[in-house]
């Protein structure tokens, strides 16, 4: 698997962590914006727009809890 293909899994994989626990603090989030922009720099088009909507998603959580 390449290097930014992972780097896209793990912000996935984060984010959908976080959204699915009933709580989170601020080191967690940081740690998954982090890892969006980590995979961001060498996603494709077509996995920018889905960490796009994966800040989006993050965002929306964050803005209910």
């Amino acid at each position: 698997m390449k290097l930014q293909n992972q780097l896209f899994q793990q912000a996935k994989q984060m984010v959908g962590k976080l959204t699915n626990q009933n709580s989170f603090n601020e080191q967690d989030k940081e740690v998954a914006r982090q890892a969006i922009q980590a995979a961001y720099t060498n996603a494709t088009a077509e996995e920018q727009q889905e960490l796009q909507q994966l800040e989006q998603q993050l965002a929306q959580e964050n803005e209910l809890k």
